[in-house]
């Protein structure tokens, strides 16, 4: 097991927790890292998105950069968009992989598996 400070177990416990503090610090931190981009809140919501679909991310990181791309005036069908853009580069098993999770994160049902 790796050595961890004290500070950082108790930050991560924090944040596994949803501890309301630490989760505006991180938003805090979001906003000047996208202010240093020079992007709009939807062109960098997006462009986010596009990052998960192409690294393959972890389900919980589309629930939280969707909310943020839609904050920021993307659209759903924006979102559809950008799937359709990087498909050519990222491939096909990987925006089939995305497209479940970008349904949950927008809210919608998942289809059926025999449908």
């Amino acid at each position: 097991m790796a050595a961890v400070a004290p500070e950082t177990h108790e930050m991560l416990a924090g944040l596994s927790q949803g501890d309301v503090e630490l989760v505006t610090e991180a938003l805090t931190l979001r906003e000047e890292a996208r202010a240093s981009t020079g992007l709009d809140e939807r062109t960098y919501g997006l462009v986010k998105i596009a990052a998960l679909i192409a690294l393959d991310a972890p389900p919980a990181s589309y629930m939280w950069q969707v909310a943020n791309a839609l904050d920021g005036g993307a659209t759903p069908e924006d979102i559809v968009g950008v799937l359709k853009a990087v498909a050519p580069q990222v491939g096909g098993p990987r925006v089939v992989a995305a497209a479940p999770e970008l349904m949950v994160a927008l809210g919608l049902s998942l289809p059926d598996a025999g449908a």
